[in-house]
């Protein structure tokens, strides 16, 4: 989101240092005396792209680091209200569970419970499955 502008701030000194359209071209003879000055004028310009384009890399490399500070200040500052609002949740859990009452069974015991129950039920069911007619002890042999 604050990467646009950045972009934009990037490219103007690339825009305003566009080569403007060449108007005509002059006669042959000047053309001719352009060319021995422009050799001269060469080594120049050369030397004054380098020292522009080191400009530009300064001046790139100082606005990635402001706006790295700008973002780690906000980042900063969302981190500290997040971890505020994490303290604010661990107090209102705490307030929450002590005004819970206590189990009456941990899960454990809970288990052990049903795990009884149901066997008393099955032992229940197979009591009353049987009937009230007693069996003999030679009943059970065969």
């Amino acid at each position: 989101m604050h990467r646009l502008p950045l972009l934009v701030c990037l490219a103007l000194p690339l825009a305003t240092q566009a080569e403007e359209p060449a108007p005509e071209q002059p006669p042959a003879a000047a053309v001719e005396v352009i060319d021995a000055s422009s050799t001269g004028a060469h080594g120049d310009l050369e030397r004054r792209l380098a020292e522009s384009e080191q400009q530009r890399q300064a001046l790139a490399a100082q606005l990635a680091a402001q706006s790295a500070d700008q973002d780690n200040s906000q980042d900063e500052a969302v981190i500290g209200r997040l971890r505020q609002e994490n303290q604010r949740l661990k107090l209102q859990l705490r307030e929450a569970q002590s005004q819970q009452p206590p189990r009456l069974l941990t899960e454990q015991q809970t288990w052990y419970v049903s795990g009884g129950a149901t066997a008393l039920l099955a032992f229940l069911l197979g009591a009353l499955s049987r009937g009230s007619r007693r069996r003999h002890r030679r009943e059970w042999i065969n």
